[in-house]
C-alpha cells in the first residue's frame, strides 16, 4: 500500500492556489455583469419591493428607460445611486 504524506508547505501551496481561484470567480462574475437590467433584477438585486423602485424613479433617484412596455435600469446608475447613499 502507498502513503502520500501532506506537509505544511503542501497545505500552504493549495491554500494560496484555492484562494487565487476564488478571486479569479468574483472576478468573472463582476465582468459579467449586464450593463441593463429589468425591474425584477433590481427589486432582487437591490432586496426591495415594487413601491419602493417606484419611488426611486418617481423621486428621480433611479433612471430608467422604457422599451415598449418593460422598464429597463442602467448597472452603473445603480452603482451610482447606492455610492450617493454612503
Amino acid at each position: 500500500m502507498r502513503v502520500n504524506l501532506v506537509t505544511k508547505e503542501d497545505l500552504q501551496e493549495f491554500k494560496t492556489e484555492l484562494l487565487e481561484d476564488i478571486k479569479n470567480l468574483f472576478n468573472i462574475k463582476i465582468s459579467e455583469q449586464k450593463l441593463w437590467l429589468r425591474s425584477s433584477e433590481v427589486k432582487e438585486l437591490l432586496k426591495i419591493s415594487t413601491g419602493t423602485l417606484q419611488n426611486l424613479r418617481v423621486s428621480g433617484t433611479l433612471s430608467y428607460t422604457r422599451v415598449g412596455g418593460t422598464l429597463y435600469y442602467n448597472y452603473k446608475d445603480i452603482e451610482k445611486m447606492l455610492n450617493k447613499k454612503r
